[in-house]
């Protein structure tokens, strides 16, 4: 567990025994779950924030009919519910799901957002961090924005690729998602997308197997 916290945003650069006194100031405690399991629930008040230590896990949004929406996917080392957390426990607007068995650790907002005595100069590091990982999971949603405001299927198709691209600086990567996912993410039909990926890889633009994706000049 050390490794992954320290190649994580928020606990980065701590030595393992700066970690070893820090966690039981935070009160954090870990839990496992199997695959299709909710983390957190709409409606929930947060009154902890979650870091997937293994596993994986999606933040999903579904309306009244049923209709779901992936707003983004959680992986190892990254967190989840900050946000909500410390909007004073603000009401989950959205549901957390595991993709597999994932575990996951909790920590407490109180305990990370006040410094202790003990710790005092890591902790308040640790609230910068915090900080900055909002800014950065703001910045990822209004990229998810540039995405789904686009008129039509291929453009969406083709706005999500050209991030991934840049953000891997790679022309051919993998995206964490299957179709269905992607579909979700992008909030299209799913036989419209596969049908555009089908014409952009007879065009040239494009071609793919599965998740993997090679973007052509």
């Amino acid at each position: 567990m050390i490794q992954i916290l320290q190649s994580s945003v928020l606990f980065s650069g701590y030595t393992p025994e700066q970690l070893k006194q820090l966690l039981p100031c935070l009160d954090s405690w870990e839990k496992t779950y199997d695959k299709g399991e909710y983390l957190m629930r709409m409606g929930d008040r947060a009154e902890m924030i979650g870091m997937v230590l293994s596993g994986s896990a999606h933040v999903i949004e579904e309306d009244f009919w049923g209709n779901r929406n992936i707003i983004t996917e959680i992986g190892i080392g990254e967190v989840f519910a900050e946000s909500y957390a410390c909007a004073n426990s603000a009401p989950l607007q959205v549901d957390v799901v595991t993709q597999e068995k994932t575990t996951v650790l909790y920590i407490y907002i109180h305990k990370l957002l006040t410094p202790c005595g003990k710790a005092c100069d890591y902790h308040i590091s640790l609230i910068r961090r915090l900080v900055g990982m909002l800014a950065q999971k703001n910045l990822f949603l209004n990229e998810k924005l540039r995405h789904v405001t686009r008129r039509t299927t291929r453009e969406r198709i083709l706005s999500y690729l050209s991030a991934i691209a840049a953000r891997k600086g790679s022309a051919e990567f993998d995206i964490p998602f299957n179709r269905q996912q992607l579909a979700d993410y992008l909030a299209v039909d799913r036989s419209a997308m596969s049908s555009e990926l089908g014409k952009l890889r007879d065009e040239g633009t494009l071609t793919f197997h599965k998740n993997h994706f090679s973007l052509l000049q």
